[in-house]
């Protein structure tokens, strides 16, 4: 299997359960706090898409930096450089987005936190699935 398929594969999985856990969470968010939770929910799954999604694209670029040697220089920068940039965004983000009016800053983070943890959740107890896709 190519690492492309098992990308590929990795970033739909993402978006399926982060969009679960949008749906999931605006729900509870509508409930908790009327329309700032259902903004923060909205936000925080669209956080941590992004966060899911750039994983296996900084692995996909480690790939082509390293010419498909896992041990090569250019893959430890591409996957360490990523997981930093996403570290810095993410803090940006929730100290920004913390001080605004217009969403709960609670269900933003709580959504954040629950749609990273399915996912791991997932890919950890099942780790072969991405790989015996068909």
């Amino acid at each position: 299997m190519s690492v492309n398929r098992v990308v590929r594969t990795a970033f739909l999985s993402g978006l399926v359960m982060t969009s679960l856990v949008a749906f999931v969470a605006a729900i509870w968010g509508a409930l908790v706090s009327d329309l700032p939770g259902v903004w923060g929910a909205l936000v925080g799954a669209s956080i941590a898409l992004g966060l899911l999604g750039l994983t296996p694209l900084s692995i996909l670029w480690g790939f082509r930096l390293g010419k498909g040697d896992v041990l090569s220089p250019g893959f430890f920068a591409s996957v360490l450089g990523t997981w930093l940039i996403k570290f810095v965004v993410f803090l940006a983000a929730v100290f920004w987005l913390g001080d605004q009016g217009w969403l709960d800053r609670t269900v933003l983070f709580l959504t954040i936190v629950a749609a990273l943890l399915v996912l791991s959740l997932i890919h950890i107890s099942e780790p072969t699935r991405l790989l015996s896709i068909s």
